[in-house]
């Protein structure tokens, strides 16, 4: 009995001490994306459709409701790191620079040394993407603004992000490099076939942009996320698009992560009615699936961050439903319609 006893303590321990030399040479890096709803500064844009949020506009938005969007905002971002907040966080519905520098001043993130890269779009509310780093952990090598190209020349949307870089943990060369592409795209105002168009018009710009990137390399680790507001079986996304539903790690392949969420009762990132969607995805080339790159995405698959605090009862509908700043014209002090997504790397040594 005892010579068992000391053969079964002895296989424990390989595995135990085997497991933990795997974890070993790993590191983690976690990408978060998040639509903040309307994060307005209270000062009026005479460039801007801004008026609902300014100071003794119709909302009855103040600094100090502002200050509190900010505080909310920061909470969700350093609770969905766990220890500490994501390396990347990228938004939607920011309204400037200026919203993400006090988002960076005047709350727990200010310690955390973000870096931000942020450009104007031309949309007609003034809202736009930005995107946040740190800066001891990625290293930023490029950045653009891409416009929608759209026949109809009224269209005014958010601009594409494109931001290219290395992560700082363990680079060790060309092949390590990231491309980000953060999106907003035109929303289902006016009805999802009227507005159809203007998905796809999206969709084939972000397809080109791809596509150029894996003409130059079919490896490339490429990163597409943001406010799609279609969600991954519709045609912008799964035909124009062309991001598989079904997992696989095929070069020169875009893959959607958020297949699983689809069809959950309960379950989604944002909700019209009684109906949950999943409108905020994170899109990835096969390369980042796959089993022999150093920097791969963990589980393959991304997760819907649903802390209780996020969450309310819905009054009209079963279920649950976002806590917003905002429902409808009455004040709440929520955080946003949206619930945020996050990605988690793993990088071996």
């Amino acid at each position: 009995m005892k010579i068992i006893f000391l053969l079964i303590l002895s296989l424990l321990s390989i595995n135990f001490y085997g497991q933990a030399n795997i974890e070993a040479t790993e590191q983690q890096f976690r990408i978060m994306f998040y639509n903040v709803e309307n994060l307005f500064d209270p000062f009026d844009d005479t460039l801007k459709n801004d008026q609902e949020f300014v100071a003794g506009g119709v909302r009855g938005w103040t600094w100090k409701k502002f200050e509190k969007k900010l505080n909310n905002i920061s909470k969700v971002v350093v609770a969905s790191g766990g220890w500490e907040p994501p390396e990347i966080v990228a938004f939607g519905e920011i309204e400037n620079r200026f919203v993400v520098i006090e988002l960076l001043k005047l709350t727990p993130l200010e310690k955390f040394s973000y870096e931000i890269i942020h450009e104007e779009s031309p949309d007609e509310r003034g809202i736009d993407v930005g995107f946040i780093y740190r800066r001891d952990k990625f290293k930023e090598l490029y950045h653009k603004s891409v416009k929608i190209k759209s026949e109809d020349t009224t269209l005014k949307t958010r601009d594409i992000l494109y931001v290219k870089g290395i992560l700082k943990i363990k680079a060790k060369n060309d092949s390590d490099t990231l491309h980000f592409l953060i999106n907003h795209w035109p929303s289902r105002t006016g009805g999802p076939a009227i507005t159809a168009y203007k998905r796809k018009d999206a969709a084939l710009t972000l397809k080109s942009i791809t596509d150029s990137l894996f003409k130059i390399n079919s490896k490339s680790l490429i990163i597409l996320m943001g406010d799609f507001n279609d969600e991954p079986v519709d045609e912008s996304i799964n035909i124009h698009l062309a991001a598989k539903t079904e997992m696989g790690d095929n070069q020169g392949v875009l893959y959607n992560l958020m297949t699983p969420y689809l069809g959950k009762i309960d379950t989604g990132t944002n909700k019209f009615k009684d109906q949950w969607g999943v409108i905020d995805q994170f899109i990835v080339s096969g390369q980042l699936l796959s089993e022999n790159s150093r920097i791969s995405v963990k589980n393959s698959m991304a997760e819907i961050i649903q802390f209780p605090f996020l969450l309310k009862e819905d009054e009209n509908f079963p279920g649950r439903i976002p806590f917003r700043t905002y429902n409808g014209m009455k004040y709440s002090g929520g955080f946003s319609d949206h619930l945020p997504v996050l990605l988690t790397l793993r990088i071996k040594d």
